[in-house]
């Protein structure tokens, strides 16, 4: 007598795979739950009252309420890192002082080698496409999670402004760093594991059908598309950040989440 195959969890309105992530929360992501929040993290205001000095009276403004417009829809630049990968930087992590910026300046010409060492050692291939041995310690030196570790073994701000710079750059291949996926994933690190990207790439390769319907759907959707690797860090951090739900109620109310046949199924 042969067992039935467990049917692998769909979201109700979409037939579509439902995303195990546990580095989000130990329930899975509705897919549709997952397109809502990332429309919502790209397309999501919220008001501001702002007033110039040359005013008497201020006015309510409508403001991006997440980074997208101001991080990942900016142009990609080519050649060296330089200045603007700095602004680009602060656009998602804010901005830094005068002291701060040089010193994160002074860091991307250090991570400059790093950066084409990783891209040499993918060999066009994309993070989620890499081997599993890249994030382990076993396959170390030359890794790219070798060369992921100790990027985040920089000092702040250098950490997070330098791997936003190169996620900018390489959005296929450079994960985002940051406090707060940090400390959602780095529990679910195992034995092996060369770091945290370990966890990012297990959980990426364990979701491929839903990635892949999730970064086809958003593409549709946004101006600029993003890649499952920044999708996977959108919903770790609107989760670990308690802005899951704000993010998919400003997604649920955009008139492209009410006219697209992704969201309805």
């Amino acid at each position: 007598m042969t067992s039935a195959r467990r049917a692998e969890p769909t979201d109700v309105l979409t037939g579509r795979p439902d995303l195990a992530l546990p580095s989000a929360g130990p329930d899975p992501v509705p897919w549709s739950t997952a397109l809502a929040a990332v429309l919502g993290y790209a397309r999501g205001r919220r008001p501001l009252r702002y007033r110039s000095p040359n005013e008497r009276e201020g006015r309510w403004v409508q403001v991006p309420a997440f980074g997208y417009d101001r991080y990942d829809a900016r142009p990609v630049r080519t050649g060296p890192l330089g200045d603007e990968d700095v602004l680009v930087a602060e656009g998602l992590h804010g901005r830094l002082d005068p002291g701060g910026w040089s010193v994160v300046r002074a860091a991307l010409d250090t991570a400059q080698p790093v950066a084409d060492a990783l891209a040499a050692r993918a060999a066009g291939r994309t993070f989620w496409e890499l081997p599993d041995d890249e994030f382990s310690v076993l396959g170390e030196p030359g890794t790219v999670g070798a060369a992921l570790r100790g990027l985040g073994e920089l000092a702040e701000p250098q950490r997070r402004h330098v791997s936003a710079a190169l996620h900018h750059r390489r959005p296929d291949l450079v994960p985002l760093l940051h406090r707060a996926t940090w400390l959602q994933t780095v529990p679910h690190l195992r034995e092996g594991d060369s770091g945290t990207a370990a966890v990012v790439h297990r959980e990426l390769r364990a979701n491929e059908a839903a990635f892949t319907a999730l970064e086809e759907a958003a593409a549709v959707l946004l101006d600029v598309p993003l890649t499952r690797l920044r999708l996977h860090d959108v919903l770790v951090w609107l989760s670990g950040t308690l802005r899951l739900t704000t993010a998919v109620a400003l997604g649920e109310a955009t008139e492209e989440w009410r006219r697209s046949p992704c969201a309805t199924g």
